[in-house]
C-alpha cells in the first residue's frame, strides 16, 4: 500500500506561531489516526508501524504536540533542565527539537504530592521536549489503543468518561435480577511498577524512543536514580501505556468464570470494579484471574484496598456512592468527595478575607461548578442542598469576621439579596471599566439541574470511520441535551 507524504512532510516553513492553521493540523493528524486504526483492525503491524513513523515525523503532528505541552496545567512547570517554552519563537523554535535521530531523553525531575491517606505519591517532571516528544508519540499510539482497548474501560480515552463508568454501573446493578456482590479492586502502586520488557513486547511503538523513556532515570534531591520498573505519572505517554498495560483484564476475568455468573468488568484507568452473583465466584475464580494477569505485567492487587461487598451495603467508585435498597439502586455523591468540596470551600473563603467580593465569588464559583457538574448525573440534589448550606455559613461568618462592628441586617442588605425564590443570594458589584458596575452571583449547587448521562456505546471508535456520525451526534448532544444518540 502506497503511503502518500504530500501533505505531512516536515519541510513546513511556518514563521509565525500565531498564524498557525489548527484546524487545518488537526485534520491532516486525525486522517493518519483513522488510517492507523484501520490498520490495527485488520491486523497489518507493518502498515501500522509506517503510519505511526510517517505520523511522527509530521509537521503538523509537531505542532499539536508542542500546542499540548504549553496549553496543559503543568506549561509554567520546567523539568531538570529549567526551560520553560514561554514566546512564540521558541515554541517554533521546538518544532526542529522533535526528531528521532539522536534523541536522548534527560531524567526525571522528582517531586511529591500529598494523597488523600497523608502518603506522599511520586512524580516524575520530564523536561519540555522529553514532555513534546511524548506528545508526539502519543499521538500515534492512542489509534492502536482505541482499537484494542477493553470495551468497558473509560478512563483516559478520548471520548469517555467517569460519567460514562458510572451509567455502567447502572445499567449492571439496576435490574431486579442483576447480580448483588461486587469485588473493589485497587492495584498497588500500578504506575510504578508495571514491567519495562512487557511493555517492550507487547505495545506497539517504537521500541527505542520508549526505552529511553522507561530508562532515562530521575533527579531526587540532586542525586540520579535509575528507573528498573513503571511508566513515570506526570509524563504524557503515562496514561496510555497504563491503560494498555492493562487492556485485556475483562476478557480474561470472563474465561475463567462460568456462564451465568453475571461477571461484568468496569474500569477507570487503574480502578476498577467486578461483578458476580455470588461471594464465592469472586473470591475462587475471579481474584486468581486478575491476579495471574497482573502477574505477567509485574503487577499485584492491594490486600488492604480490595474487598468483596454486597450491594445493599454500598461501595464507593469514582467519587459516587452505589447502594441498593430493596431493589432500587441508588447513587449519590460519596461523603469523602461532599467532604471534600467543603474543606476546599472553607479554605477559599478563608484565604480571601482580605481580598474583593469578586474575588472569592468568581473562585468559589469556579470549584462549586466543576464539583456539581461532575455530580449532576446522580442523585445529587440533597447532596447539593447540604453544600449550599456549608457555604453559607462560611460565607456568613467570613462576612461577620469582615465587619465586627456591624449588625446583621446590614451585613446582610451588603452582602446578599433576593433572586428569584432565593432570598439569600451572595453577590458582589464589580466596576468594569467605564460602564456600571457589574453584578456577580455565587453559583448555589441546589440550581444545577439533574440530567440523566446518555453512556457512550462499549464499541465506539473515534478513529474508525463507521463511527464519524454517532460521535457528531455526541458533540452535539453537548449542547442540545434533548437529542438523543
Amino acid at each position: 500500500m502506497r503511503i502518500s507524504k504530500e501533505v505531512h512532510a516536515s519541510s513546513h516553513q511556518i514563521l509565525d506561531w500565531k498564524s498557525i492553521d489548527w484546524k487545518k493540523a488537526e485534520r491532516r493528524v486525525k486522517e493518519l489516526q483513522v488510517r492507523i486504526a484501520k490498520a490495527v483492525q485488520r491486523g497489518k503491524c507493518r502498515l501500522i508501524k509506517s503510519l505511526q513513523w510517517l505520523l511522527t515525523h509530521s509537521f503538523y503532528a509537531k505542532l499539536l504536540a508542542i500546542r499540548r505541552v504549553i496549553t496543559n496545567k503543568g506549561k509554567r512547570t520546567p523539568g531538570v533542565d529549567g526551560v520553560v517554552w514561554k514566546t512564540p519563537k521558541q515554541r517554533m523554535q521546538a518544532v526542529n527539537l522533535l526528531a528521532r535521530r539522536g534523541y536522548r531523553p534527560l531524567p526525571l525531575r522528582r517531586v511529591y504530592i500529598k494523597k488523600k491517606s497523608g502518603k506522599l505519591r511520586p512524580l516524575g517532571i520530564p523536561t519540555m521536549r522529553d514532555r513534546a516528544m511524548q506528545a508526539l508519540y502519543t499521538l500515534a499510539l492512542i489509534p492502536v489503543a482505541e482499537a484494542t482497548g477493553d470495551p468497558n474501560s473509560y478512563g483516559f480515552r478520548d471520548f469517555r468518561s467517569c460519567a460514562d463508568a458510572i451509567e455502567q454501573c447502572f445499567i449492571c446493578l439496576s435490574r431486579r435480577n442483576s447480580p448483588r456482590w461486587t469485588l473493589e479492586a485497587d492495584i498497588q502502586a500500578c504506575f510504578d511498577r508495571i514491567d519495562h520488557e512487557w511493555m517492550l513486547n507487547h505495545i506497539l511503538i517504537d521500541k527505542k524512543i520508549l526505552r529511553a523513556w522507561l530508562e532515562a532515570g530521575y533527579i531526587d534531591k540532586g542525586k540520579l536514580y535509575p528507573t528498573k520498573a513503571g511508566t513515570p505519572q506526570g509524563g504524557i505517554a503515562s496514561p496510555t501505556l497504563a491503560n494498555m498495560a492493562l487492556d485485556g483484564l475483562e476478557l480474561a476475568i470472563k474465561n475463567e468464570v462460568p456462564r451465568g455468573s453475571k461477571v461484568n468488568v468496569i474500569r477507570y484507568a487503574d480502578d476498577f470494579i467486578v461483578t458476580a452473583i455470588s461471594k464465592e465466584i469472586l473470591e475462587e475464580k475471579v481474584k486468581p484471574a486478575i491476579g495471574c494477569f497482573l502477574k505477567e505485567r509485574g503487577l499485584n492487587l492491594s490486600g488492604g484496598k480490595t474487598k468483596i461487598t454486597r450491594i445493599e451495603d454500598g461501595f464507593n467508585f469514582l467519587g459516587q456512592h452505589l447502594r441498593k435498597y430493596g431493589d432500587k439502586l441508588i447513587i449519590t455523591p460519596s461523603k469523602s468527595s461532599a467532604k471534600a468540596i467543603i474543606t476546599k470551600i472553607k479554605r477559599i473563603v478563608k484565604a480571601n478575607l482580605g481580598n474583593t467580593t469578586a474575588k472569592m465569588i468568581d473562585e468559589l464559583n469556579s470549584a462549586m461548578r466543576g464539583w456539581a457538574n461532575y455530580h449532576r448525573y446522580v442523585c445529587s440534589k440533597k447532596t447539593f442542598r447540604y453544600v449550599d448550606s456549608c457555604v453559607f455559613k462560611n460565607l456568613w461568618i467570613w462576612a461577620r469576621k469582615r465587619h465586627r462592628n456591624k449588625r446583621a441586617q446590614w451585613i446582610r442588605n451588603r452582602y446578599f439579596r433576593q433572586v428569584g425564590s432565593r432570598e439569600w443570594s451572595f453577590f458582589a458589584t464589580q466596576q468594569a471599566g467605564k460602564g456600571e458596575p457589574k453584578v456577580i452571583n455565587l453559583l448555589y449547587m441546589s440550581t444545577v439541574k439533574i440530567v440523566r448521562h446518555i453512556k457512550i456505546r462499549k464499541d465506539a471508535n473515534p478513529y474508525d470511520r463507521d463511527w464519524q456520525k454517532y460521535f457528531s451526534k455526541r458533540s452535539i448532544r453537548r449542547y442540545y441535551p434533548a437529542v438523543a444518540v
